[in-house]
């Protein structure tokens, strides 16, 4: 499938692949998650109305709060920007797509489908009521022992997953498909924000990810990371926090971006100091992850690094004095106009600057032992996050004529933004003067109500002005005033120069900056081919210097049109959803009985629904990735384009590097996790837990299986299919090898030695614990590794790759990353 339906049909928005599409989806999912996580916040105003209101029990507010805490940071305001990201970075860079179209669509349907996995957990025995940084031990299931908080947590798990497939999409894009001549310091201010958040992304998810398998194994599998040691709280916090910390800017940045080009836009005048905006950026990106034990500054790290802590927090908090002052510069040297989207803009720097400046409290020391744990944490929270978001309400406003062509209600707007900015500040500024309220509590001293009360009243203010924002878009989608190519004097990015809205692939001929500003050239097309331009010497060269045979030689699909649409990302989505959805009833020593929990003694008895799901899930996982593979989809590389710092490589290999640096993160949380774990219980307490000579074999074994693929590699590019083959099958027989001591390996300790992963009769437990789940998520990864295998061996034996080697190429990367990890895990676990 590669043609795309037209709009009106449903089918259209379940198989695009566009990123123009997907960028819609995006935000009209994240706008129906606003919603979600504004209900559950007026729940809660509505309880802290008055000190002992019970309009909601405990469980129930606990649960209200959590929930809300991770609908609006993970389901809303990052899946809000991104909705942008996806719609304009592509046409701000003049390119034509995203880099891989079909990833794309995935990382939205996981994100879809999490949602809709944290939805159903609300009616697994309630959802988790742990606060949205799910602090051990209120995470683990003697505290939150309900399927639905398994399936809160599977459900971040998804969406993280989706999130990594993103950011590598864009990292790939933006490197390696911006126009010819636009160099990495010529992009718009937008996109450079969302560059710097994918590449905090690439790596603080991925932390992230380690923490919520870590934690699913504790409450799926029974391992007891989180519960069997004095350290499992402070354990949580170094791997959630390492991702926390950098999640601020994540939700941030790009809101920065949509400011600095609305500043731009609208005071007529180019950012002041944009070269230092960008260092700026570029400093925080990398402080971000130097700062996260602020947020730790309660518990038994020892006082020397808390105040280094200090000094990197005080830091960071001076590239952004830099930013701001460029911004009022901007607007002091311009000529404002005040429409709708610059007052979002210029309200969300006011609400950032408030922000920051209480945030510097909490980053000393001795204040923040004063306001840990106190609605000054809440206040600063959202003044930060979602005060600097509020730019993006203005980005709606200021794009929402690009998307569809009409023009927005200009007197609805202003009115929206003064309901907003009142609403605002009316329900958070006064959580600043109510402070001492415990944070997660609804009983507080009743010499606070005034202040509580205030603020609920601005809650609803707040909440109802959204609505004149929803009226607003229907209301001009429908009938409003066409809004032309571009409605704004001063605007200066590249979207602007074509229709409204863009046509589906975006250009009318190749936009180049090479002479210093946009044009398009129409190149010269031989037979159909792709575009060729002569060189000085008069040879025809395409795709960055090669020839014209060469790059047919390359992509031997260069005479097909683009493909727009394919079903498998959804589809492969679903599976994992079933999968995760499954997952959530498999429980070790409890019995679930739709949604009610009832503690078993010793024996793992699930519902029957629960088992199905999970074979579906795998079922379907398997199949749909094979549909994936098979897909005749094309998706062209550009032709012409500025890929500096990585010029000459290819976009799939380039996204398989971004895959392996994701990877490097989530493996070294889990080895991290357990050095921490193992010195925490003292280090020389503990013998290997394992034999050596099984771990020495399978060392042996995987070493000598990333020879075999190199073998293969050199036969695809030789034409020689029988070595191919043998190659390719020798690893595969290497792989299933290496499982198949392993499991010898794992029955040996859980059979005659009793070793199980929540007990040790040799040993501490937590031992037992980190063997089994660090070996099994390597295990995953030669399981999956396999499974590729064996489709490229069918697809060999076809008589494919002998033209074509890269996927060869890349497999060979994925295999030789799983091959080092091993090199690690086996002298932790088998040698120390």
């Amino acid at each position: 499938m590669s043609e795309l339906p037209p709009t009106t049909s449903v089918k259209r928005w379940l198989v695009t692949t566009n990123h123009k599409d997907i960028g819609i989806l995006y935000t009209i999912t994240a706008l129906f998650f606003l919603l979600f996580g504004g209900v559950l916040a007026l729940l809660i105003r509505v309880q802290l109305w008055e000190p002992t209101n019970q309009i909601l029990s405990g469980l129930a507010y606990n649960e209200a709060v959590t929930a809300h805490g991770l609908i609006m940071v993970f389901w809303f305001l990052s899946p809000f920007a991104f909705g942008f990201a996806n719609y304009f970075v592509p046409l701000q860079i003049g390119a034509d797509d995203l880099a891989f179209p079909r990833l794309n669509a995935l990382s939205y349907w996981m994100y879809l489908f999490s949602g809709v996995l944290l939805s159903i957990s609300f009616f697994q025995g309630g959802t988790l009521s742990a606060g949205w940084t799910i602090y051990a031990p209120l995470n683990i299931p003697a505290y939150t022992p309900s399927i639905g908080s398994t399936g809160a947590i599977l459900a971040l798990a998804m969406f993280t997953i989706g999130v990594t497939a993103s950011s590598i999409n864009f990292l790939v894009s933006i490197h390696h498909s911006r126009a010819e001549g636009m160099g990495i310091m010529d992009m718009p201010m937008f996109t450079w924000s969302i560059l710097a958040t994918v590449w905090m992304m690439l790596f603080a998810f991925a932390a992230l990810l380690a923490a919520g398998l870590i934690l699913a194994s504790d409450r799926v599998l029974g391992s007891v990371y989180f519960s069997a040691t004095e350290g499992g709280s402070l354990l949580w916090g170094h791997l959630f926090w390492f991702f926390g910390h950098p999640e601020v800017y994540i939700v941030f940045f790009p809101a920065l971006g949509a400011m600095l080009e609305l500043f731009q836009t609208f005071s007529g005048r180019r950012l002041v100091g944009r070269k230092w905006v960008i260092i700026a950026i570029c400093l925080v990106s990398v402080q971000s992850f130097l700062v996260w034990m602020h947020h730790m500054f309660l518990t038994t790290i020892n006082l020397e690094i808390k105040t280094l802590m200090m000094a990197t927090t005080i830091g960071i908090s001076l590239p952004f004095d830099l930013i701001v002052f460029s911004l009022i510069y901007t607007l002091i040297k311009g000529r404002i106009q005040f429409t709708t989207p610059f007052l979002f803009a210029f309200g969300a720097l006011l609400l950032f600057i408030l922000g920051g400046i209480t945030g510097v409290f909490l980053g000393a020391i001795v204040l923040d032992y004063e306001f840990r744990g106190t609605y000054w944490v809440v206040a600063h929270f959202h003044y930060v996050m979602f005060g600097g978001a509020t730019a993006l309400i203005g980005a709606a406003y200021y794009w929402f004529p690009k998307i569809t062509g009409k023009m927005y209600d200009e007197l609805l707007g202003k009115i929206h933004f003064i309901l907003f900015f009142i609403g605002f500040n009316a329900v958070y500024f006064s959580m600043f003067l109510g402070w001492e309220t415990p944070r997660r509590v609804f009983e507080y001293n009743p010499e606070l109500q005034i202040y509580h009360q205030f603020g609920t009243i601005g809650a609803f203010v707040l909440g109802f002005s959204f609505f004149i924002m929803f009226y607003n878009f229907a209301k001009s989608y429908v009938s409003g005033e066409p809004a032309g190519d571009n409605p704004w004097d001063y605007s200066r990015t590249a979207e602007w120069a074509i229709s409204s809205p863009p046509p589906l692939e975006n250009w009318p001929n190749r936009p180049s900056y090479a002479s210093g500003k946009l044009e398009f050239v129409k190149d010269y097309v031989p037979d159909g081919g792709p575009a060729v331009k002569t060189d000085a010497n008069g040879n025809g060269t395409t795709d960055g210097g090669d020839t014209h045979s060469e790059h047919i030689k390359k992509y031997p699909y260069w005479d097909k049109h683009p493909s727009h649409a394919s079903i498998w990302p959804l589809a492969l989505s679903l599976a994992v959803g079933v999968l995760f959805l499954g997952l959530t009833g498999f429980r070790d020593n409890v019995v679930f009985e739709l949604g009610e929990s009832l503690t078993s003694t010793g024996v793992t008895i699930s519902n029957p629904v629960y088992p199905i799901l999970i074979v579906i899930g795998l079922v379907g996982l398997i199949w749909t990735g094979v549909k994936w593979g098979l897909e005749d989809f094309y998706a062209p590389p550009t032709e012409f384009a500025e890929r500096w710092p990585f010029d000459g490589i290819e976009k799939v290999k380039l996204g398989m590097w971004f895959f392996i640096a994701s990877d490097v993160i989530v493996f070294g949380a889990f080895l991290s996790a357990a050095i921490f774990v193992r010195y925490n219980a003292g280090w020389m307490t503990w013998e290997p837990l394992a034999e050596p000579l099984p771990g020495l074999i399978n060392t042996f074994v995987l070493l000598t299986s990333s020879f075999t693929v190199i073998l293969a590699l050199v036969a695809a590019r030789r034409k020689n299919r029988q070595g191919l083959l043998a190659s390719l099958g020798t690893t595969i027989v290497l792989g299933f090898t290496f499982l198949g001591i392993k499991l010898w390996e794992w029955n040996k300790e859980i059979f005659e030695r009793g070793v199980t992963i929540s007990a040790n009769a040799h040993g501490d437990p937590i031992q037992a614990s980190i063997y089994y789940v660090t070996t099994g998520l390597h295990g995953i990864h030669v399981v999956i590794g396999l499974v590729i295998a064996i489709f490229l061996f069918i697809r060999a034996y076809q008589g494919h790759y002998l033209d074509d080697e890269r996927p060869i190429e890349y497999f060979g990367l994925y295999w030789h990353f799983v091959d080092i990890v091993w090199v690690f895990i086996f002298p932790l676990f088998y040698l120390f």
